[in-house]
């Protein structure tokens, strides 16, 4: 698995793919966080990293499954993976390897942000005016929303030899788990009690719980059965593809 996982990581920083990732998520996160007139923080009469936490979910739809696209896609497409499998090591192996890293790149990119924290703590009046244990539930949020949608970019590529389907329906998934059980729970056919139950299966629903400084062990079970799942079925698509 370590052998697979270190492949992967020494593959991404050896060509441009982790320094573009890295790029892109913190130039748009910066530019909502401190140019955008809407969303500047500068604007704001409290000091607060909101901005980070709404805007990175949908950086993450975008960049995510761009990152993993290419995770199976491509050694389908090569037929690389015959070759993978030919080795001393199962798919769950494989599998686990390849998620870690391209998760370990996700987290690459989140760290340099930890530079906004610094930036509010110093600007607040008096310094360090904010609500750290808020912002720390935030950050496992955002890290747990970002686990589950490489796990969902990973199944994506394990279905198909095509990066740019893998991509399509990687991100149309992120779409759907995080935001679309929002909006059908605030559908009239959906009453009482049907409604709360809809949203709660939708992904935005837990972010948000844990983006309020309240670490619930339901939401953590939540995030970690949703990455099992989608690793699960990256494993059974593996399966079927050799059979």
């Amino acid at each position: 698995m370590f052998s697979i996982y270190w492949k992967e990581i020494n593959s991404f920083f050896s060509s441009l793919i982790a320094y573009m990732v890295i790029a892109v998520f913190l130039v748009m996160t910066g530019l909502f966080m401190w140019v955008f007139t809407e969303t500047n923080i500068l604007d704001y009469n409290y000091a607060t990293l909101e901005q980070l936490f709404s805007i990175a979910p949908l950086v993450f739809l975008f960049l995510i499954p761009a990152v993993t696209m290419s995770t199976f896609a491509e050694e389908n497409q090569k037929g690389t993976i015959e070759f993978l499998s030919t080795k001393p090591i199962t798919d769950f192996q494989i599998v686990m390897g390849k998620y870690l890293a391209n998760f370990t790149l996700v987290l690459f990119a989140l760290l340099p942000t930890l530079v906004y924290y610094y930036s509010v703590h110093e600007l607040g009046s008096p310094k360090g005016n904010l609500d750290s244990g808020g912002i720390l539930g935030s950050y496992i949020g955002l890290t747990l929303l970002a686990a589950v949608f490489v796990s969902i970019g990973m199944w994506s590529s394990s279905i198909t030899n095509n990066q740019i389907v893998a991509f399509i329906v990687g991100a149309f998934l992120c779409f759907f788990f995080h935001w679309a059980f929002s909006f059908l729970a605030k559908l009239p056919v959906f009453t009482g009690s049907l409604d709360s139950f809809i949203n709660k299966i939708g992904i935005n629903y837990h972010y948000s719980s844990i983006s309020r400084g309240v670490l619930d062990s339901r939401d953590v079970i939540y995030f970690i059965s949703m990455i099992t799942v989608f690793i699960l079925a990256t494993l059974a698509s593996l399966s079927w593809r050799k059979a």
